[in-house]
C-alpha cells in the first residue's frame, strides 16, 4: 500500500547556497555568536529593503518586539495598543515589560488593525487613564495594514508604531517595503516563514541610535569597559553567525519564494472563487502581499471544519485563522475595542498549504479533496 506524502502548511525551503555560508562559518571557526555572516545578513536585508533602514538581526521576531518596547521605554503601568487578530508573539512582549495590552479589532478590507477603532481606543484611554505608550500593528498573512491611516493617527497623538512584519517580508505598501513604514519594524525568520534561519528575527529602523541600542541590549547590555560592566539589564538576543549564514543564502531566493507563494494563492483563487461559499482576501490598490499563507473565508464554521478535517484525513495540514487575542484565556481580562470582525474571521477562515516548495501534484491533490467537500 502506497503512503501519501504529508503536505505541511508552510515548511522550510532551502535554496542551495545556504550551505556555502554555513561552511564558511565552520571553516573559519566563526561558530561563536557573532561573525561575518551576522554583519553580512544585516547588510543583505538593508539592501533588499532600501528606504534608508538600519537592521539588527536577533534570535527571534518576539525578541525584536521585546527590544522595540524596551527602546520606547514601555514599563509597568503603561498600556500598549495591539492588534487582536494576530499570533500571541505580537502581544506577549507587552507582558514581559510589565505593561498591559489593549486589543484593537480588524477592518474587513485587509483583516488588519482598524484605524477607526484604534482612534476610538486612544481617545478612551487618554480620557480614562493615560495616553498609550505604543501601537503594535501587524501585516497579517503578508497583507499590509493601512499604514497611512495608522501612521496619521499615531502622529496625531504622538504615539510610536511598532510594525510587526513577521509575516510580510517581500510585501509592499504603495511600493514601500513592509518593515520600513514606521518607527520600528519587526521581521521573523522562524521555520515556517517565507524565508528562514531555523529561528531568528530582526529589528528594522530608520534610526541608527535605535539599532545600536537594540544591539547593546541584545548582547547582555555590556558597557564599554575592558571588564564586564553592566548598568542596564540586558538579554541574550543576538543571532548566531551560523544561523545568519543560512539567512544570507535565503535572501538570494527571497523574490523567488514570494513569486511561488503568490502562484499558490492564484491557483486556489482560480479554482475555488467560483464557489459562493468561499471567498479570498483581495489586494486593495497599492497593496502587494507576499501571500505568506493562502487563506480562505468560508460561509460557515461547519464548512470550515469539514474542509479542514477532510484535509487532515489525507495527511494535509491546514489551520484556522488566528484566534483573536481578546478571546484567548491568558488575555480574557484585557480591555478590547472590537466589533466582531476578527471573531468572525476566526470562526470561518482557514489557512491552506502555502509552502514555496509545493509542486503541481501537491496543489492538485489539495484541490481535489476540497472539491469533494459536501455542500461546498
Amino acid at each position: 500500500m502506497l503512503t501519501k506524502t504529508k503536505i505541511y502548511l508552510s515548511s522550510p525551503h532551502m535554496g542551495g547556497s545556504e550551505q556555502k555560508f554555513v561552511n564558511e562559518a565552520f571553516d573559519t571557526n566563526w561558530i561563536a555568536p557573532l561573525g561575518p555572516n551576522v554583519d553580512g545578513f544585516e547588510k543583505d536585508i538593508q539592501h533588499y529593503l532600501g528606504n534608508n533602514v538600519q537592521v539588527a538581526v536577533l534570535s527571534s521576531g518576539t525578541a525584536s518586539i521585546h527590544l522595540a518596547l524596551q527602546i520606547l521605554g514601555v514599563s509597568a503601568g503603561d498600556e500598549v495598543l495591539c492588534q487582536s487578530f494576530t499570533f500571541s508573539a505580537s502581544a506577549n512582549p507587552i507582558i514581559y515589560q510589565g505593561a498591559t495590552p489593549v486589543f484593537i479589532d480588524s477592518e474587513s478590507e485587509t483583516w488588519n488593525m482598524s484605524p477607526e477603532l484604534l482612534e476610538i481606543a486612544i481617545k478612551d484611554r487618554i480620557e480614562k487613564y493615560k495616553k498609550p505608550k505604543a501601537i503594535i500593528a501587524v501585516h497579517l498573512y503578508g497583507m499590509p495594514y493601512k499604514a497611512n491611516e495608522i501612521n496619521a493617527i499615531a502622529k496625531k497623538y504622538e504615539i510610536p508604531v511598532i510594525e510587526d512584519s513577521a509575516e510580510a517580508l517581500g510585501s509592499t505598501y504603495n511600493n514601500l517595503p513592509c518593515g520600513t513604514l514606521s518607527d520600528m519594524g519587526i521581521l521573523s525568520f522562524n521555520g515556517n516563514k517565507i524565508i528562514t534561519t531555523s529561528g531568528g528575527g530582526a529589528l528594522v529602523t530608520h534610526n541608527l541610535e535605535f539599532k545600536n541600542k537594540a544591539v547593546f541590549l541584545a548582547t547582555q547590555a555590556r558597557d564599554n569597559q575592558p571588564h564586564y560592566e553592566h548598568s542596564s539589564i540586558g538579554f541574550n538576543y543576538r543571532m548566531s553567525n551560523v544561523l545568519a549564514g543560512i539567512g544570507r543564502g535565503q535572501m538570494e531566493v527571497l523574490d523567488e519564494r514570494v513569486r511561488a507563494r503568490r502562484k499558490n494563492h492564484d491557483f486556489y483563487k482560480t479554482n475555488l472563487s467560483t464557489y459562493n461559499s468561499i471567498s479570498f482576501l483581495e489586494e486593495p490598490q497599492g497593496f502587494y502581499s507576499n501571500r505568506w499563507l493562502s487563506c480562505i473565508k468560508t460561509s460557515s464554521f461547519e464548512l470550515r471544519e469539514q474542509i479542514r478535517l477532510h484535509l487532515l484525513e489525507e495527511d494535509i495540514e491546514s489551520r484556522p485563522l488566528w484566534k483573536p487575542m481578546h478571546m484567548q484565556p491568558i488575555f480574557k481580562d484585557c480591555l478590547h475595542f472590537t466589533d466582531g470582525t476578527a471573531e468572525a474571521l476566526f470562526n470561518k477562515g482557514l489557512c491552506l498549504p502555502s509552502g514555496s516548495n509545493l509542486n503541481q501534484d501537491d496543489l492538485d491533490r489539495i484541490l481535489d479533496i476540497i472539491l469533494k467537500t459536501p455542500n461546498l
